[in-house]
């Protein structure tokens, strides 16, 4: 009898056990699927060209047959990297590019938008819900939508093929003005009128009273608009025809077969500032998106 019981207690401990290591192998399969295009990125910007044509010519030529993509490079180079960071002349210009678009963006944003955000959530004037709806229809539309419009006012204000053509549509954009309106909005009005009776200022709230309470949605926005503007693809293929003003994330679809290796090292490149940034920034992200969420919830 002792026996039959020492064996039932150790069938049900190993099926604990079981059920128990089940989520963690659920979770490490998840991962490994959502981060297997990093890792074959990361695999392939170590192969040499011939490799790459060969692992990948049943996908990307006429001819039928499948990717034989090995787990690891058979011949391992550093040779791609030396190439696209050494060897290639339109790296770095496109890189550079990237990186005045997106400052430039982002502190256009903090500039106008966050007053803008500022004055829908703490004034009251005539048509300020109609010109908030303005703003959540813009941000509504598609970039197809807007395509046209915003093609005649950039050419009109001679600004296509520089970066202006792409800072300025961002700087406006209504995304930020929609977040960071309701950080604003959730911060109690009592606290505002403590600092007026003190004698603070309008300025003076904004800076030290509505800024620091909304530090989660500015961080927030400005991840987001990172993200968004590092990787545009529509909008310089749009306004830009001249190759000298384009980002980095156009140096990618000029590339073909015969040049794989510069594009898997250059996607890697471009993807290292992204996670870089969103490692850095998760936490706020996280407070930003769960603040923004119990505001929604709590107005339904």
């Amino acid at each position: 009898m002792r026996a039959n019981a020492n064996n039932v207690r150790a069938r049900i401990g190993v099926r604990g056990a079981i059920l128990r290591t089940l989520p963690s192998v659920f979770l490490a399969l998840m991962v490994f699927i959502f981060c297997f295009p990093l890792i074959f990125l990361l695999v392939g910007s170590f192969m040499g060209e011939a490799e790459l044509q060969s692992s990948l010519a049943g996908i990307v030529t006429s001819k039928a047959g499948d990717a034989m993509f090995p787990p690891v490079p058979q011949y391992p180079t550093l040779m791609p990297y030396i190439n696209v960071l050494v060897d290639s002349a339109d790296f770095f210009p496109l890189f550079w590019n990237s990186v005045a678009i997106v400052a430039l963006v982002l502190l256009g944003q903090m500039l106008f938008a966050l007053p803008a955000a500022w004055a829908f959530a703490r004034y009251e004037f005539r048509g300020r819900r109609a010109l908030f709806f303005c703003y959540i229809l813009v941000m509504m539309m598609p970039f197809q939508v807007m395509m046209l419009p915003e093609y005649l006012v950039l050419n009109s204000l001679g600004l296509l093929d520089s970066i202006f053509a792409l800072v300025i549509p961002g700087v406006f954009s209504a995304f930020p003005v929609f977040i960071l309106y309701h950080f604003f909005k959730r911060i109690p009005t009592s606290i505002f009128d403590a600092a007026r009776v003190d004698g603070a200022s309008e300025f003076s709230q904004l800076v030290h009273i509505g800024i620091p309470l909304a530090k989660p949605g500015i961080f927030a926005t400005l991840l987001l608009g990172f993200l968004e503007y590092w990787n545009l693809i529509e909008q310089p293929l749009v306004f830009l025809r001249d190759k000298t003003t384009w980002p980095i994330s156009l140096f990618l679809p000029s590339m073909g077969l015969e040049h794989a290796s510069i594009v898997f090292v250059t996607a890697v490149i471009t993807s290292i500032p992204a996670i870089l940034v969103f490692l850095l920034g998760r936490e706020y992200l996280e407070q930003g998106i769960g603040a923004f969420a119990k505001e929604e919830s709590a107005s339904t």
